[in-house]
């Protein structure tokens, strides 16, 4: 089998395409990755605590590297720390790069273009398949997963520290992805076929934060920093 890295983000995208990659046998995924907020000790985007984290991949028994973020970091910084960590992964003979991205075509261009820099294939699972299917084949699944994040402009409160479920999916507005592929919603998988057991905890307060970005600021994900969206709800989910 190919040696791969997967991406993990610790959501819900992220565990269907590592399930699928899993049930295929045709890579062999012996390491997983994650951004991590230094300064707050939390999952980069989605605000989850890095115990939660650490729980999830004690399940999913796979070694875990950490690529840690301060809060605030431009593209330049984003793009070197990340170029360092890659060539970490070839010196360790891997050469495939796995995420669960399911149809954000600038998204997967960006990616495959460092990779490819390095030598690295990106492999994508999950791409251009239909997010409602995706979403309802993930809970039919076993998968069991809560909101922690929600663009405040798309969604509101109501729809942080929430299950996914049935109910969910029907509530969604229409102009929301079913998987919150453009960025509307985050989540936190909690139990699934990829566990060996489930992780336990508690919901915290909600909150809405704002950000107000630097303009001499670029994102990390290579675009002007005028379109990010600004306001999002968190919801803190407390380990047991």
């Amino acid at each position: 089998m190919k040696k791969a890295y997967f991406n993990w983000s610790t959501g819900k995208d992220s565990s269907l395409a590592l399930y699928h990659i899993l049930q295929q046998k045709e890579y062999s995924v012996t390491q997983l990755v994650t951004t991590v907020n230094k300064d707050y000790e939390r999952v980069s985007m989605h605000g989850l605590r890095e115990a939660l984290l650490d729980a999830q991949v004690e399940r999913l028994q796979l070694p875990l590297e950490k690529i840690y973020f301060p809060a605030e970091v431009t593209m330049s910084d984003y793009d070197e720390a990340m170029r360092k960590a890659t060539q970490k992964l070839i010196e360790k003979d891997f050469q495939y790069g796995i995420f669960g991205d399911i149809f954000l075509e600038d998204l997967r261009k960006y990616r495959e273009e460092k990779l490819q820099e390095l030598g690295i294939t990106g492999v994508f699972p999950l791409w251009k398949q239909d997010t409602k299917a995706l979403l309802k084949e993930f809970i039919s699944l076993g998968f069991k997963a809560i909101t922690v994040c929600v663009n405040a402009k798309l969604l509101d409160e109501s729809f942080v520290g929430r299950i996914l479920d049935e109910d969910f999916i029907n509530d969604l507005p229409d102009t929301v992805d079913p998987c919150g592929e453009n960025g509307e919603f985050h989540t936190f998988t909690f139990d699934g076929p990829i566990f060996s057991s489930p992780i336990d905890f508690t919901i915290g307060e909600k909150v809405l934060k704002s950000y107000v970005p630097s303009k001499k600021e670029e994102n990390t994900c290579g675009s002007d920093n005028s379109s990010w969206d600004r306001a999002f709800w968190y919801c803190d989910l407390i380990p047991k």
